[in-house]
Formats: structure tokens, sequence, C-alpha cells
């Protein structure tokens, strides 16, 4: 597949919209869709953080410094928990937001005046530029709640299909791989909505066998977010498989 910009470009498709919370591989930036806007990219805080992080335990004498700067993230990431807690409060939701604000525009003046300064040092001027570079991505989550300000929770979903891929070779065919994207993709998806995998797959493939082994024609409605609070609790990790609800319309059935 290679890890070439044009990798991204397919998946996403050319009519893709949205925000993608990415690390700082330079093959995003390259992406047609991200040019032309249709694509926005919100980097990672914990890779930048990770900048002083190895700043601190290669330069010994630095780590009071990067110690600082982990701290002022470590605030920002506070400020932002603190205004996600009143969300459906609007008026508390404000004051917090205003108080994310400032820490951010604090935080942007702190590295252009250290910036400034003639005799920085080489690594902290590395780090710092690299903050530059990458602000306006760094700081998407501002003007967008629901953005989160890392990429760890992907990260940690991907872990199970990174680790044991030596164990997925299977036919060794694309289309086997491209099965596999996909089902890991389903997976996660059914379970960070709390839906238990098996109890969802019997139930939609049994609809599925209903519609004589067709897709069945409302599939939108089997979608995670598109459930009823009683289809979900049924579908739950405290679920027995079940393959209820199998009688509606099935795709091309006028019936």
């Amino acid at each position: 597949m290679g890890r070439s910009h044009e990798v991204p470009e397919e998946h996403f498709g050319p009519e893709a919209q949205g925000i993608v919370v990415v690390d700082r591989y330079k093959a995003y930036p390259a992406m047609e869709q991200v040019k032309s806007g249709r694509l926005v990219l919100a980097f990672c805080w914990a890779h930048q953080r990770r900048d002083f992080v190895e700043l601190g335990r290669s330069w010994p004498d630095q780590q009071e410094w990067a110690q600082g700067w982990l701290e002022r993230i470590g605030t920002l990431y506070h400020l932002n928990e603190r205004r996600l807690e009143l969300r459906e409060d609007s008026e508390g939701f404000e004051q917090r937001d205003r108080d994310l604000r400032q820490g951010v525009t604090a935080l942007a003046r702190q590295a252009e005046e250290e910036l400034q300064q003639e005799k920085l040092h080489p690594a902290r001027r590395k780090v710092l530029e690299s903050l530059g570079e990458h602000w306006t991505g760094l700081t998407v989550f501002v003007e967008h709640p629901e953005v989160p300000l890392d990429n760890n929770t992907a990260e940690r979903a991907e872990r199970g299909p990174v680790v044991g891929r030596k164990n997925y070779y299977g036919s060794g065919a694309v289309w086997s791989g491209r099965l596999a994207a996909m089902l890991f993709s389903l997976f996660g998806t059914l379970q960070r909505w709390g839906l238990n995998p098996r109890a969802w797959l019997e139930w939609y493939l049994t609809a599925c066998a209903a519609c004589g082994g067709k897709v069945p024609g409302e599939v939108s409605s089997y979608l995670p977010w598109n459930l009823s609070a009683e289809q979900r609790e049924r579908l739950g990790f405290g679920s027995v498989a079940s393959g209820g609800e199998v009688g509606q319309k099935c795709a091309n059935d006028s019936s």
C-alpha cells in the first residue's frame, strides 16, 4: 500500500469533508482533500508533548525548562476537561471556555516570547518552532469541543491489530486485508458505543438471512448512533446474542 499521501487520499475519497485527528506524519498535509480545505487536520498534543519529554532526556541541563512546558500542556488538558464537564450547561460552559481560550493564548505568547530570545538553546528553538508550525492544527479543538486533544484513544484501539499483524497474514490477498481492516473498524465502533459485537452481528446477519441473504432495506437503522435506548440495552455487553426484529423491509423488496 505504501506510506505516501495517495493512500489516505484514496481511503477518504474525493468528497470527504470534516476534521481528522492525526499525528504529524508529512503525508497528511500533502493530501488533496487537506490542500483544498475539505479536510481539516487536528494535530495530536500527545505527539507534540513528546518533543519536550525527549528534549529533557537528551539534554539533562534542560530538564527543568522541559518540565515547565509539560506542566503548561497538562494545564491545557485540565482546562479542556473542565470545559467539557459543562457542555450541557451553556452559562457554565461559556465561562470555562473563556478560561481555556486564555490558557491557549498564554501558551502561544510564551512560545513566541521565547523564540525571540537571541541566545535561545538550539534544542529549545527546535521544539518551539515545531510547536508553531503545527499550532493551527493543535488548536482545532478550541472551536470544536468534540475534537479530542490527542489520538491516544484511536492508537489504543489499533494496538490489537498492529501487535497481532504477524499472525494475520491469511492468504496474503489484498481483499482479505481490506476485509480485516473493515471488521476491525466495525468491531471498534461497536465497542465504542458499548455494544456486544457478537450480539450485534447475530442481530444484523439474521436480518440479512430473512432478506434472502441480502442487505436489509433500512441498513442505516443498524448503525449504533441510530439505535434506540432499548436496542442499545438489548445489544450491550450484558446481553445474550439475539436475532430479534428481523421482519423489516428488505432491499429491493416492495412488499
